[in-house]
């Protein structure tokens, strides 16, 4: 009869097991991960980077379910930090938060992206109703911009005041450093609209430095910051984490990474390593816009 019970409950599980998965999680490996270890690892750690691609559903989804379960454990230990909120909105989210402004306000007045109320939304409410510190992490566009055009050198004709939404200068930048290399290599050396490849690469790196500051700001002991980040932020350990490692080198650092693949049931050599979790999802996934 013990026999029996067990058979029933293996031929439920695997009725119930679909071949068909929308992802798969593997481990820097490439070997096959599972999500309840994965988050014991991550409780953890002082900062994680959850690489995401910007319309991908998968990873949309599991950054909430990633911040429930995060929080579940650091209850307000947790922050949440996104690179899709410039620090000058700061105000405007901590005023939401406190029930000083409307949703409606919020979403007229912070520079919000085209797919915040489908992508980011759900993170921002989540943070809201659970009382966590919510970090608006980039610079300013207008910032980053300015860089692309006149190089880094221009901040520093900045006012103090638009100084604290950004990094502390001067910006350490290596060129040399693989990610900021082959973007230089990928754009060709090419100009366009009035500005260079090499200005290009370095408004990259001053987002990358201004996220890494801000995270490192808002980083208390005992506390996990979990941003949110395109992927080719986080990468490889490199970009934020590099400035991370100059912000404070002591702090525990763990990297998730999304990609696509046509066939998910083997993670793909180039993406091995590229962080300590891969989320690989069917390239026939419908995105978000």
């Amino acid at each position: 009869m013990k026999n029996l019970s067990i058979l029933l409950i293996l031929l439920m599980t695997m009725a119930f097991t679909t071949d068909k998965p929308a992802y798969l999680l593997y481990d820097a490996d490439g070997d096959l991960a599972k999500y309840s270890k994965m988050i014991d690892k991550l409780k953890k750690a002082d900062v994680v980077l959850f690489g995401e691609l910007h319309n991908n559903p998968i990873a949309h989804w599991l950054e909430l379910e990633l911040a429930k379960d995060l929080s579940a454990n650091k209850k307000k230990t947790l922050i949440l930090a996104a690179e899709m909120f410039e620090a000058d909105d700061q105000l405007i989210i901590d005023e939401y938060f406190s029930n000083q402004i409307q949703d409606k306000h919020l979403e007229k007045e912070a520079k919000i992206w085209d797919n915040y109320k489908t992508d980011y939304k759900p993170l921002v409410s989540f943070a809201k109703e659970k009382n966590l510190k919510f970090v608006a992490a980039n610079i300013p566009r207008r910032y980053a911009s300015l860089v692309a055009r006149e190089g880094l050198k221009a901040l520093n004709d900045l006012s103090p005041e638009a100084k604290n939404y950004i990094a502390p200068l001067p910006i350490e930048f290596d060129k040399t450093l693989p990610a900021y290399a082959q973007m230089f290599e990928m754009m060709g050396g090419a100009a366009s609209h009035g500005m260079k490849t090499a200005q290009i690469v370095e408004a990259q790196a001053i987002k990358d430095a201004t996220m890494a500051h801000n995270i490192a700001k808002n980083w208390k002991k005992k506390t996990t910051v979990l941003h949110y980040n395109g992927s080719y932020h986080s990468d490889n350990k490199e970009s934020i984490v590099w400035y991370l490692n100059k912000y404070n080198p002591k702090l525990k650092v763990m990297t998730i990474s999304t990609v696509v693949q046509d066939d998910i049931s083997k993670l793909e050599e180039k993406s091995k390593n590229v962080a300590d979790y891969i989320i690989a999802v069917p390239s026939t996934m419908t995105t978000t816009y």
